[in-house]
């Protein structure tokens, strides 16, 4: 047998490229409106790493090269913002969102109203990952997770995080004499919903 075309270059299953920590130039995909589990607004950003990124489409290839018959668009590449704080005002994780579209994208200011979600399709953004102490099914894990938004002329400069905790790994901590701490942020688990990934 001739050797196949782009097999140098082909990854063999099993092989894993981990997203870099620090800044990375992003893409909006989708914004959609749910409500959280205190029954209040919240907004889902599924987005993935831009075309002048160094990692660029790697949550597209990820999805695309997904066998599993229920496939689902990467919760790593997946945000929950509530939009409101816990005394009812605008939370900052919302008001960092729009602002940061705003200035990574010149002209645009963000609109109210029925299609709200839709404009932010195919808008730049910037953000920084960082990784992340969790505990599920008994063990703890370190994952690599967007750790905040920042506005695309930021993402050169922008340091890596020192490590967070998430909520279970916090509750866990707890358990051993460590407070826990919230945020505005919320970590939802991969079984969301079918009909809202991928794109509508």
């Amino acid at each position: 047998m001739l050797k196949p075309n782009g097999y140098d270059e082909a990854k063999a299953s099993g092989d894993f490229t981990p997203v870099e920590l620090g800044g990375h130039y992003l893409v909006i995909k989708q914004v959609s409106e749910r409500m959280n589990k205190n029954n209040q607004p919240m907004i889902v950003v599924l987005f993935d790493f831009a075309q002048n990124d160094k990692q660029a489409g790697y949550f597209m290839e990820q999805f695309k090269n997904d066998i599993r018959p229920d496939k689902k668009w990467s919760n790593q590449a997946t945000q929950y913002i509530n939009v409101y704080d816990a005394d009812g005002n605008t939370s900052r994780s919302f008001k960092t969102f729009t602002t940061c579209v705003e200035h990574s994208n010149p002209g645009f200011t963000t609109q109210w109203g029925d299609n709200f979600c839709q404009q932010f399709k195919d808008k730049k953004i910037g953000g920084v990952f960082g990784e992340q102490m969790d505990y599920y099914n008994g063990d703890e894990k370190k994952k690599r997770v967007l750790r905040w938004f920042v506005s695309s002329d930021k993402v050169a400069d922008a340091q890596v995080p020192e490590i967070s905790e998430t909520q279970a790994f916090k509750s866990y901590k707890a358990n051993a004499g460590i407070v826990a701490q919230t945020g505005d942020f919320m970590n939802i688990p991969n079984n969301i919903s079918d009909d809202e990934l991928p794109f509508n």
